[in-house]
């Protein structure tokens, strides 16, 4: 890890545009990190790593793993063989044992499961700043010798929650029945009164839930036009065209 000084510098590795916009903007809304620059491939995650100057580092990467190019552990074995010292938090939908145990094994210091509310990203960037903080100390050296309870604290940082990941009312196992419902509606989008309807809630409560992915950037808004009337909202996942 470098040495705590300035900002730190994060590089966003993710390949639908969307969600890298509103990962980037996310990190900018947390003080103390600054935006590195975005990648949406292996390659370019690479090529920026290398074109950066060796007096402002990339510290964080925050990594999807499903690349169109390469898995994004791979990217992270590539990086340790290169001997780039950097952190890495995992953003993704991976969700298999084999892959997390990867990632442990690699040092990916945080692991963030798609989808998740701006809340929980910010908080596990909170908790990554607070983990620096406890192995840098204030303002001491990078090499300085720790004791256990130095260690101690600094992976309790990465371990600690304020358990408001989701706001008050939402329940995360409803939030990905929403979100499922989208997933696979007929056509990719959803109205309101369709994802109330497939996941048994009131359309009320199914408009907060799509509201609240797509203020996190996992749905998108799209009017529906046919029939009489106005145009109906629809929610499709947001992702890059293939």
């Amino acid at each position: 890890m470098t040495a705590a000084k300035g900002p730190v510098r994060v590089l966003v590795v993710e390949d639908e545009p969307i969600m890298a916009a509103a990962h980037g903007q996310y990190v900018t809304g947390v003080s103390g990190l600054v935006l590195a620059g975005t990648a949406g491939t292996v390659r370019e995650a690479v090529a920026h790593l290398r074109a950066t100057p060796r007096e402002t580092p990339v510290d964080l990467v925050l990594l999807d793993l499903d690349l169109p190019d390469g898995h994004g552990l791979e990217l992270v074995r590539s990086l340790r063989a290169a001997k780039w010292t950097g952190d890495v938090i995992a953003v993704t939908s991976t969700r298999d044992l084999v892959a997390v145990r990867a990632a442990v094994s690699l040092g990916v210091v945080q692991y963030l499961l798609k989808p998740f509310t701006r809340r929980s990203f910010e908080e596990k960037l909170t908790r990554y700043l607070d983990f620096r903080a406890q192995l840098h100390g204030d303002g001491g050296a990078a090499d300085a010798p720790l004791d256990q309870g130095d260690v101690d604290r600094a992976f309790a940082a990465l371990r600690s929650s304020t358990g408001a990941a989701l706001p008050s009312g939402l329940a995360q196992e409803t939030l990905e029945a929403v979100r499922r419902a989208v997933e696979v509606a007929t056509g990719g989008g959803a109205s309101s009164s369709e994802v109330a309807t497939a996941c048994g809630t009131s359309r009320v409560t199914a408009r907060r839930y799509l509201e609240h992915l797509t203020e996190g950037g996992v749905l998108e808004r799209h009017q529906r036009y046919g029939g009489t009337g106005r145009p109906e909202v629809e929610y499709r996942t947001a992702r890059r065209p293939r």
